[in-house]
């Protein structure tokens, strides 16, 4: 008989076990209410008070080049295991069974679409930061535009800002800020996580998947937009488009949370046969992924 430490992950870190089993996905993403509320606020009290332009800036100098450390995609997925987003108020569990279960419930919808179901696997593989000595408030949560207003639908929005010194610069303080009308978001300085570094790797390493693929992974944590709405004055046309990408059901939902996973071991390979198909570059020990900045267990 299998031990315990055999057993499919899949089958054991799921939403609708135990405690959970029955909850709507309504109830999901309640920041009022629940066991990890304290560790999600502060979390979000320390994004909320040192996401600034500047810091905005400073990580994307420092990361931009990806010229810290290189590994496969698996091995990256392979760290998640040692990875809790400390902001999320639903689950307390590795984030790489999360990546097998989004990319399980994005093939389950979307069956001809491969690359889809890959960016369900990698959509939080930057959160391998947490790992690399950055802190999760730097790493984690849902993103918002730095230099302009912050908007009511922004996660704790009337109570975490009250230190931030951009709230204090009038040039900050405005609806648009250091921005123009309806610029794109592409032009939006986002605050640093794990969305903008994973998707400057991605574009360092020439990823064959359609530009939607690349705009889902930027954005996707970008709740006050797709899901709040809010934001919309500084949208192009172009990301008016592609928010129907962000908000397809089984992406925004996490492929289900995770209900009806296939077996870890066959959804393990099938994850590497997507990688190698659209990711060859990072899939081989030849040209392996740069992903700065993870060295051996965070040293820069």
């Amino acid at each position: 008989l299998p031990s315990p430490q055999d057993a499919d992950p899949s089958e054991v870190y799921r939403p609708e076990a135990g405690a959970e089993h029955g909850k709507l996905q309504t109830d999901y993403r309640n920041y009022t209410a629940g066991p990890l509320l304290d560790r999600v606020y502060n979390t979000y009290l320390l994004m909320h008070t040192h996401q600034t332009v500047d810091f905005v800036r400073k990580k994307g100098a420092e990361y931009g080049a990806c010229a810290q450390r290189r590994m496969s995609i698996m091995e990256a997925l392979d760290l998640l295991d040692n990875v809790v987003d400390e902001s999320d108020p639903d689950v307390d569990f590795p984030n790489s069974y999360h990546a097998y279960q989004t990319a399980e419930g994005i093939r389950r919808a979307h069956p001809d679409k491969d690359w889809f179901q890959l960016v369900g696997l990698l959509h939080d593989m930057g959160k391998v930061l947490a790992l690399a000595g950055e802190p999760q408030w730097a790493v984690v949560g849902d993103t918002f535009p730095v230099g302009c207003r912050v908007q009511e639908s922004v996660v704790f929005s009337d109570s975490t800002f009250h230190d931030n010194p951009d709230t204090k610069n009038p040039l900050y303080n405005t609806e648009y800020g250091i921005y123009q009308p309806h610029c794109g978001l592409a032009n939006v300085l986002m605050s640093w996580g794990h969305d903008e570094y994973m998707y400057q790797v991605m574009k360092f390493n020439n990823f064959a998947l359609p530009q939607e693929a690349f705009y889902m992974i930027r954005f996707h944590s970008f709740y006050p937009w797709h899901t709040g709405g809010d934001y919309m004055h500084l949208c192009s046309s172009e990301d008016l488009r592609m928010l129907a990408w962000v908000k397809d059901r089984e992406w925004e939902q996490g492929g289900g949370w995770g209900r009806g996973q296939a077996p870890w071991l066959r959804v393990s390979v099938w994850g590497l046969a997507l990688a190698r198909r659209h990711t060859w570059n990072c899939c081989t020990h030849r040209k392996p992924w740069r992903a700065s900045p993870v060295t051996d267990m965070g040293q820069h």
